[in-house]
């Protein structure tokens, strides 16, 4: 299992370990997953699929929403087909929910029906995040507690569920969680200089603006898709929206984009290091050492 910021280099070292030992990289990014994104995503190109097996990459529609479940019942198909295969699964990405799904399992929490859903979304949407929070507060005061006025998706999930099912997400999610992947992994996080991280974002973002991300999501937009859905929140998205708009130049999109990017990167950082529990923390340039590292950790 590998986990790190985006930006960081997992994907070449999921590569790497890939050929090394035979291994097939499984994708745990909530991006990644859908296949309208390609460049804005960063996911691993025609050349390196076929330098090794790439599973889970491109492979929801983004008129859909993939949940942790869906996922974790994908990603368990993809072990099982590593391990009958001979190859060492090698999952790989910065999606914090989705690595904890993969370790812990997750609670047995029932799908929200799509008008409740949607119902949730314009109640949001009409009154703001702040009285959004308060209503939940009165139905699931736990969960109100620790999320915050900005972060509407979950939210609106926790109200989704309460009203769906009469009983708090807080509850359900102290239920017994099932669907953990057989195995102990062996836990990589690639986690260089905040500084580098940053670099590395900046130069990426203005490269894949050279090379079709503008196209990606003119195509995107084309689309006509609900603005709520994920892919519609992808970073760059937004940006790149609004230029193509005439809202903000090209230079300022740039800025903006790597603005989140940086951001969400720190949180990223923050979940590793308070959560992940890695046995190895890479922070320095891949080297033959570094590998010997990962197989000491593999051999055991």
């Amino acid at each position: 299992m590998i986990c790190g910021p985006t930006a960081a280099g997992k994907s070449g070292l999921a590569l790497a370990l890939a050929e090394a030992w035979g291994g097939t990289v499984i994708n745990a990014d909530s991006m990644q997953i859908y296949r309208d994104l390609r460049v804005v995503t960063a996911r691993p190109d025609a050349e390196d699929e076929a330098r090794a097996p790439h599973r889970l990459y491109g492979v929801v529609d983004g008129g859909e929403r993939a949940s942790v479940a869906a996922w974790l019942d994908l990603l368990a198909a993809e072990v099982e087909a590593a391990r009958l295969a001979g190859r060492l699964p090698i999952v790989v990405g910065g999606t914090g929910m989705y690595l904890q799904a993969a370790r812990h399992g997750i609670a047995p929490i029932p799908e929200v029906p799509p008008d409740i859903h949607k119902a949730c979304l314009d109640e949001i949407a009409a009154d703001g995040g702040a009285a959004f929070r308060t209503a939940l507060a009165a139905l699931d005061p736990q969960t109100a507690e620790r999320l915050f006025d900005g972060d509407s998706q979950r939210l609106v999930r926790a109200m989704g569920v309460v009203r769906a099912t009469g009983r708090p997400i807080s509850a359900w999610q102290a239920d017994p969680h099932e669907g953990a992947i057989a195995g102990e992994a062996a836990r990589l996080a690639v986690m260089p200089p905040r500084a580098d991280i940053y670099d590395r974002i900046d130069r990426r973002f203005a490269m894949m603006m050279e090379t079709g991300a503008p196209e990606e999501v003119a195509a995107l937009a084309g689309r006509g898709l609900d603005p709520s859905l994920p892919v519609m929140k992808a970073l760059g998205v937004r940006e790149i929206m609004a230029m193509q708009h005439g809202q903000i130049t090209r230079s300022r999109a740039i800025e903006l984009a790597c603005r989140d990017s940086r951001h969400y990167a720190k949180r990223q950082m923050t979940w590793i290091r308070n959560n992940y529990h890695a046995q190895m923390m890479i922070e320095s340039k891949f080297s033959k050492r570094i590998m010997e590292g990962i197989f000491s950790i593999l051999s055991k």
